[in-house]
């Protein structure tokens, strides 16, 4: 490894945003790429009067209601630090592209509603941070409002997620009586002010036994502050780079993302404690960033970021080497070789040519319908990255074609948004329909809304008898016989795995009895 490839690697921080809907996840987005130079003024996600969308939500629908769907990627220096932002969506009907985005960062920042605590979303996304043993940092957001109390909000976060709290900073009042925080790393007051134009704001600064203090807060708030910061340092445990690394704490820190109030010492705290990129497994051995050769897997595809160009595009998160514009790339799954000359990076739907990039980085490269999510690309080395799942839908719709001259955009529509993994296509063994599977209502809504703004196909979805998806893994031979025994129930998925769809259990115990060799998954790892 070149000393150029080893300092990129220790200065990249690839980290995602993780909520329950409306915690303002996505307010904090554009406040960190606001802080972060990226941007000179962030959009109000929420306001309809505002003059600006948030820099996150690229598609229509996103704009339009104030919501995150997709995982959006966004790269920006902050303090000599390379910084690869995902944010996620917060909405559980998209929980699985969540879940896909969290095999992809090495640290992960959550925000909590401060009004509202721990959430059942944040509950199901800390599992798998948990399950990968991935470092969390804790922003309890809206401040502002009135809402929990502070020591609440910690003993409320321990015990829901089972992590120990370390509070890095600690609020003086909430709601109309907040005031700011105390900065327990540097012993110091961080005054708040409102910032009701989206613009950065400054922040007064100043030591907690100095008189100004005593002037801005009051003897009783000083005094009373004093007492918590003592109680704090009794009582709770010191930051532990080893125990963070492991999951096993979570620094905390209070603020107003809405108002810029507690975004820069986020910042910092990525900055100084998030792990740069780390090892990753794959079935036969385990990849060290510091590796000379290039390796990276697909955790993401995105149809039409930009739809005047009507592209699709993998995103690539590198794990080991040094990618360059124009080498040529091994496509493990298909086996075919690849020059790649056009990858880019990503400010959300803003994209730049990329010369050079380091683990850690995510890369887009245009797919022509060749690449799946899961795929991993090197130098020549067969490997195959592991941990992407796919999991069985819960709620299957029969896309239903309202213009028949449509029907050829119509499977070019649901094969390019299924693609990207939010929900899955089906096709019967014996038919034509086309079946969409997914974990949640509002999942056919963007399907139908990103059909008709980008494919021009007015579609709608009737529901179908079936409950139970179960992927069927075994020999071919065994297949043959199921299909022949039971072609009603059985559907091939977009990546052409046998499956069944059933109205319920009984027909898969069925098959199961009859065929015990074979196996009913729930989960189908991306492979």
């Amino acid at each position: 490894m070149s000393v150029e490839q080893d300092r990129e690697t220790r200065r990249r921080r690839t980290f995602a945003i993780i909520s329950h809907p409306d915690a303002g996840k996505t307010t904090l987005t554009e406040k960190l790429l606001l802080y972060g130079g990226a941007i000179a003024t962030a959009g109000a996600v929420k306001s309809r009067k505002a003059d600006r969308s948030a820099r996150s939500d690229f598609m229509e629908m996103e704009q339009q209601r104030g919501i995150s769907v997709s995982t959006a990627v966004m790269s920006f220096e902050y303090n000599n630090v390379a910084m690869n932002l995902l944010d996620t969506p917060g909405h559980n009907d998209f929980s699985e592209d969540t879940y896909r985005t969290l095999t992809a960062v090495d640290a992960v920042l959550m925000v909590i509603d401060s009004t509202k605590g721990v959430e059942s979303q944040t509950k199901k996304l800390l599992e798998v941070c948990r399950l990968k043993r991935t470092p969390v940092i804790t922003m309890m957001n809206k401040l502002d409002l009135e809402g929990m109390e502070p020591l609440d909000l910690v003993d409320n976060l321990e015990k829901e997620l089972g992590m120990a709290c370390v509070p890095m900073t600690w609020p003086i009042g909430k709601g109309r009586e907040f005031k700011g925080v105390f900065d327990l790393r540097r012993n110091e007051v961080h005054f708040y002010t409102s910032s009701l134009h989206h613009k950065k704001n400054d922040v007064e600064t100043i030591d907690l036994h100095s008189e100004r203090a005593a002037q801005l807060l009051g003897a009783n708030e000083v005094s009373r502050l004093r007492e918590d910061v003592h109680m704090l340092q009794e009582l709770t445990p010191a930051m532990d780079q080893s125990r963070f690394n492991g999951g096993q704490i979570t620094p905390v820190f209070f603020g107003s993302a809405l108002n810029n109030f507690g975004v820069d010492s986020v910042l910092n705290m990525i900055c100084d404690i998030a792990p740069p990129p780390g090892p990753r497994e794959t079935t036969t051995r385990i990849i060290e960033p510091d590796e000379e050769n290039f390796t990276g897997f697909v955790f993401k595809i995105q149809a039409n970021m930009d739809r005047n160009h009507r592209d699709r595009m993998a995103f690539i998160r590198i794990c080991s080497g040094v990618f360059t514009r124009g080498m040529t790339l091994h496509h493990v799954r298909t086996g075919k070789d690849t020059i790649i000359r056009n990858a880019i990076t990503f400010l959300a739907r803003n994209r730049n040519l990329v010369e050079t990039a380091y683990p850690g980085d995510i890369i887009g490269i245009p797919n022509h319908g060749t690449i799946r999510i899961g795929d991993t690309f090197t130098q020549g080395e067969k490997l195959q990255i592991t941990g992407i799942p796919s999991f069985a839908p819960e709620l299957f719709r029969r896309a239903r074609l309202k213009d028949p001259l449509k029907a050829k955009a119509l499977s070019k529509g649901l094969e390019q948004v299924c693609e990207e993994g939010a929900a899955q296509l089906f096709r019967p063994i014996s038919g034509s329909d086309y079946i969409i599977g997914a974990l949640g209502e509002l999942q056919f809504q963007v399907i139908a809304s990103r059909l008709e703004n980008e494919y021009r196909v007015n579609a709608d979805f009737e529901t179908i008898p079936r409950n139970v998806c179960r992927w069927i893994i075994g020999d071919d031979a065994t297949k043959k016989q199921i299909i022949d025994r039971y072609a009603y129930d059985l559907f091939m998925d977009g990546s052409g795995n046998l499956c069944i769809l059933a109205d319920n259990l009984f027909r898969c115990n069925q098959i199961a009895d009859k065929f015990p060799e074979v196996t009913l998954a729930r989960t189908m790892e991306q492979l």
